[in-house]
């Protein structure tokens, strides 16, 4: 069965920064093409941050965190990192990851080009 469960939210102050991690179970990451991360804070849509090609590495970052944030993957450990540096307030949200197929990269920040999710991670970001 497939799993995606993410770690490494908290608390943290305005500048500061976090690494959260994604381990996917019940495969093997280095199978599926496109691993994403999104957001979504109280009352507001959830967004993609970024995605990354789990075979080639190529990556993919939405504008509002483009330069501070970092996605990365390691499939000999099925996981997958969210680097986060200089974070602000507005970054304040609940953190997911989601696999999807070879064409997700297409449009990474979509979520319906992905199709197993986790149950999040909580960062609260403190000015």
């Amino acid at each position: 069965q497939v799993q995606l469960v993410e770690s490494g939210g908290g608390s943290v102050q305005a500048g500061g920064s976090l690494r959260l991690s994604c381990a996917a179970l019940g495969y093997t990451l280095g199978i599926i093409n496109c691993m994403g991360w999104f957001r979504q804070a109280p009352g507001k849509q959830r967004e993609g941050l970024a995605a990354i090609r789990t075979g080639s590495g190529s990556t993919y970052y939405a504008h509002p965190v483009k330069g501070r944030f970092a996605i990365s993957r390691d499939n000999a450990k099925n996981t997958v990192y969210l680097q986060m540096n200089s974070l602000k307030p507005e970054d304040t949200a609940m953190y997911y990851c989601a696999r999807g197929n070879w064409d997700a990269c297409q449009t990474p920040f979509i979520m319906g080009s992905f199709d197993f999710w986790g149950q999040g991670t909580q960062v609260t970001v403190s000015s």
